[in-house]
């Protein structure tokens, strides 16, 4: 019975706290307070064992703009996830075993003193192993979510998986969005002008720095005239705008490598795992 108490960790502080210290009533009715309340509070904890919303996840940290640059980031997450969950699944094994020996010595010491140390240390191991479960729950639940972003992605580009060639060929892609992206924001507090560092990531990619800076003048205007006939523009007309510029600029970068003597897809160096009778995205 006493090894099953040293399971409430929590429990034990708070009676131990009230009968080891010399408290004035305030605080013996803060305690009361607290444990009246603590069953609620440990059930709501449970919402909170993990490192994100899943809302924060899918419009704060994926913020790629092409779907499979969002499934690079998603599988990266997973990955990570699941890496964390096998360290975390060998550390609860060493200290549910570590537990097991202690109970054992527990159950065999006679000296009162030995024990009541030893009953402090399976109190201390019980301690990480719940911290460790709520760990570890939390961590099951965002790699379900994202398990789930992985299935969503995919079905959205009419895929069953993908391949390296597949990644390869939308990067260019993704960094024209992403740069062209970065410049439209940077225009929109410099008077309409890119920035400076915005204008290296377009030279790097073979993108002449007067030819998207034409491209974000029309684009602000175009938005200006919805404005001006009360219309209010949506994220969905700026994508649009940026999938164009994709479309426009995506071989920029490989016509800039080609020019440096630089091969930009090198077939031989790719895993080609998954099958090709769906068009690449």
């Amino acid at each position: 019975m006493e090894i099953e108490k040293a399971k409430n960790i929590t429990d034990i502080a708070l009676t131990e706290v009230s009968r080891e210290l010399e408290l004035t009533p305030e605080y013996k009715g803060m305690l009361e307070h607290i444990g009246n309340r603590l069953p609620a509070i440990k059930k709501d904890s449970e919402n909170f064992y993990k490192s994100s919303s899943q809302f924060k996840n899918v419009s704060l940290d994926v913020t790629e703009l092409t779907p499979i640059g969002s499934l690079k980031h998603i599988l990266a997450v997973i990955d990570q996830t699941k890496r964390a969950l096998e360290e975390s699944y060998i550390s609860l094994k060493r200290k549910q075993i570590e537990l097991r020996i202690k109970t054992a010595e527990y159950d065999s010491e006679t000296d009162l003193d030995k024990k009541d140390i030893i009953f402090t240390d399976i109190v201390e191991i019980n301690v990480y192993i719940n911290n460790l479960e709520n760990v570890i729950k939390g961590a099951l639940r965002k790699m379900s979510f994202f398990t789930t972003q992985h299935e969503a992605v995919l079905e959205k580009i009419g895929k069953k998986e993908i391949t390296e060639e597949d990644y390869e060929i939308n990067e260019s892609r993704h960094h024209v969005m992403t740069a062209m992206k970065q410049a439209l924001n940077a225009a929109r507090t410099r008077g309409g002008m890119i920035d400076e560092g915005n204008y290296i990531y377009l030279f790097d990619m073979g993108i002449n720095g007067a030819v998207a800076q034409a491209e974000i003048i029309a684009y602000l205007q175009a938005e200006q005239e919805m404005l001006s006939n009360g219309q209010d523009p949506t994220h969905e007309f700026t994508i649009k705008w940026l999938e164009l510029c994709a479309d426009k600029f995506a071989d920029s970068g490989k016509k800039f490598a080609q020019l440096r003597g630089l091969i930009p897809l090198d077939e031989k160096s790719l895993i080609k795992e998954a099958s090709h009778d769906q068009e690449s995205y």
